[in-house]
């Protein structure tokens, strides 16, 4: 397995001139919503992102129990049946990410950057990595050692993965993105085949580090540290206002 940094090493873009402003990137904490409602807002930022009415944007948000099947997921990788998911108040939905199934809740740290890709690096497998890299350092920084797993996107601490990873592009516009596992209960990942991998579990900072885990927006405020500087930008938090 090779480590985040000697992969990006040739793959990162030069850095933006000294002398040429570094672009903006919006920073909106959406706060707890629900699944359907959060996604059609996302769409709505990328339309207006595609028609540079809005610059760059970092969405966060935390959903309540919700299973979400991507375009490339398999239906007979939800586990449960449809009386378990009303039972423990899990909603189920197909999305239009890429990816697989995967669970979101409480506690996770769910990113969605909304970056035009043409002018920052026409590279999907780039990008893909970037958000790796970004989920890696993060970690390092209180005191996790994650890695890739070579042919799984995502990042893993051993063969556990602790944050998945599915994204949409569209006009080189970016949707989706990554899901953390901080405070998760990780029981509810019973309920599925995570991202397909049936030989492989899941983790998360709570599991690791117990007590001392840091709390959720103590890891979100260093994730937009390190994704302002792994994709040039300027990281500006402000009131979301486009509901």
């Amino acid at each position: 397995m090779a480590t985040a940094r000697q992969e990006l090493a040739s793959e990162t873009p030069p850095h933006v001139n000294a002398t040429e402003q570094v672009p903006d990137c919006l920073v909106w904490d959406l706060g707890p919503r629900e699944y359907l409602p959060s996604l059609e807002l996302q769409r709505n930022v990328v339309q207006k992102r595609k028609s540079s009415e809005v610059p760059d944007c970092l969405l966060f948000v935390e959903y309540p129990h919700t299973i979400t099947l991507g375009r490339g997921g398999k239906a007979e990788h939800l586990l449960a049946a449809p009386s378990e998911l009303k039972s423990r108040s899990v909603t189920y939905c197909e999305t239009d990410r890429g990816g697989d199934i995967t669970y979101h809740g409480p506690g996770q740290m769910i990113a969605y950057p909304v970056l035009d890709l043409k002018n920052l690096h026409r590279d999907i497998d780039w990008y893909l990595r970037s958000l790796e890299e970004c989920t890696i350092d993060t970690l390092v920084d209180f005191g996790v050692c994650s890695e890739r797993v070579s042919g799984a996107t995502g990042v893993w601490v051993g063969d556990e993965k602790i944050a998945a990873i599915g994204i949409r592009t569209s006009q080189w516009v970016t949707s989706h993105g990554i899901a953390l596992n901080v405070h998760t209960d990780l029981d509810y990942f019973d309920l599925i085949v995570p991202c397909g991998l049936r030989s492989r579990g899941v983790t998360s900072l709570s599991r690791i580090q117990g007590s001392r885990a840091p709390r959720l927006h103590e890891v979100q405020s260093r994730f937009i540290l390190h994704f302002g500087r792994i994709f040039d930008r300027s990281m500006h938090e402000t009131a979301p206002v486009l509901d």
